[in-house]
């Protein structure tokens, strides 16, 4: 219905703007800096690395109970979900290390190439989020509406389960590789 109405009228996009909390403005500037800050290479501990993942898993959790929390399909959008974050975290698992990401074991820390995909999945779980408030700010009855809810959550755990993968394919660096010499 939103993408139908903006399309439609656009001139209730101002209205949709005027009527968002501030404080989501200043969540959204906090995750654009978050984001941005992705695009540098850097140095990262194993404490940074899973940060964002965490976060982002809770934003993602937080859009989702407060959306459809209520709702007869809470238990089958978490398993939506989950079978969501569980294939990407396995894609994401499959790819290797992005050139030029290492591990130095001296000083505990991942060196990171800057990317663009970070930001992008921090505003695709945000902007998720906040389409999914003005959706229900219009239409409450869709919180219970599974075919509005299933392909919400299955998004929010493809976005978690690409950064949980990125984070754990750079602890898999981490890992010293250990060979099994069989003795005979």
């Amino acid at each position: 219905m939103l993408i139908q109405l903006i399309t439609q009228h656009p001139e209730a996009l101002g209205t949709i703007v005027q009527k968002t909390p501030a404080w989501v403005w200043g969540l959204l500037v906090a995750l654009l800096a978050l984001g941005l800050s992705q695009l540098f290479d850097r140095k990262l501990t194993r404490r940074r690395v899973i940060i964002i993942p965490i976060a982002m898993l809770g934003l993602a959790l937080y859009g989702i109970f407060s959306a459809f929390g209520n709702g007869a399909q809470m238990g089958a959008a978490m398993l939506v979900w989950l079978i969501a974050v569980a294939a990407s975290t396995g894609l994401m698992l499959c790819l290797p290390a992005p050139a030029g990401t290492a591990y130095d074991a001296h000083d505990g820390q991942f060196s990171v190439r800057g990317s663009v995909v970070p930001l992008l999945l921090i505003l695709g779980i945000f902007l998720i989020k906040y389409m999914v408030g003005v959706e229900l700010a219009m239409q409450p009855a869709q919180a219970h509406d599974a075919s509005f809810a299933l392909p919400i959550t299955l998004m929010y755990g493809a976005f978690n389960g690409i950064f949980a993968g990125r984070a754990l394919r750079l602890l898999r660096l981490a890992q010293p590789l250990t060979l099994k010499l069989n003795p005979t």
